[in-house]
């Protein structure tokens, strides 16, 4: 079974190098890889790719090592750890506000004990059962990541119990969500300080966190309070910028 780049980063306290994509882009994969980055979050909660091209992007990150993260658009069980056996290095679940729903997620993909997937081990993860099928649930414990995401006032406030369920490996502040929910709040909670609590939760766990960074700056000060799972850079981004540069050539 293939190995995380992601969670061997993390396990040496290191900051994850994670791009965005979003659409069906095969050599997107191969650059992403080949400029450094740990893992591709692929977004299938606001963008449509259909699934025989998600089999094949996974593939691809197989090919050229690097992780995915699989942003899902689910939560239903077999779903979720479908994306798993098809080579997913780890699964974001977004709006996750109470430790029931993570407790319900880590149930679903990971393997007794601790929790209830099914087992095949003849998916990709498992090197279509040409791998050791004794060793298979253990290392797809051990080398796949679950990622919930904090994205409502109710999951700030719940925050300590959600890192602390077994079987979460990471939390991921989304700051698009929740700011648009804090707009709506009378309790005074802000972007920062509900980074900074997850932070602290995150800490007092042992798991993972992060966040998506807009800029370099951005990008240090979250490591500086120890973001390992940092997202910066990605398909859209990089279209918008290249497009107003050659726009602009013309003027």
């Amino acid at each position: 079974m293939r190995r995380s780049k992601t969670l061997d980063r993390v396990r040496n306290r290191q900051a994850a190098r994670i791009c965005s994509l979003g659409h069906y882009i095969p050599a997107f994969v191969k650059h992403a890889a080949q400029f450094g980055f740990d893992c591709i979050w692929l977004d299938l909660e606001h963008r449509h790719i259909p699934y025989p091209q998600v089999q094949s992007l996974l593939a691809l990150a197989h090919l050229y090592d690097i992780d995915v993260m699989i942003r899902a658009p689910t939560l239903e069980k077999v779903g979720l750890y479908r994306y798993l056996e098809d080579g997913a290095a780890g699964l974001m679940i977004p709006h996750v506000s109470t430790p029931e729903r993570a407790q319900m997620l880590a149930t679903s993909v990971k393997f007794p004990p601790l929790g209830e997937r099914g087992l095949d081990g003849a998916g990709l993860d498992a090197e279509f059962l040409t791998g050791d099928s004794a060793a298979y649930p253990g290392r797809a414990n051990r080398e796949t990541f679950l990622v919930v995401q904090i994205e409502t006032p109710e999951a700030v406030e719940n925050v300590e119990v959600i890192a602390a369920v077994a079987g979460v490996d990471g939390l991921f502040v989304g700051p698009g969500d929740l700011g648009l929910r804090l707009k709506h709040s009378v309790d005074g909670l802000t972007i920062d300080t509900a980074v900074e609590r997850t932070a602290a939760a995150c800490a007092a766990s042992g798991k993972a966190w992060g966040l998506p960074v807009a800029t370099p700056e951005e990008l240090a000060r979250r490591r500086s309070q120890g973001g390992q799972l940092l997202a910066h850079g990605g398909d859209f981004g990089a279209i918008v910028r290249g497009l107003r540069e050659c726009a602009a050539a013309f003027t």
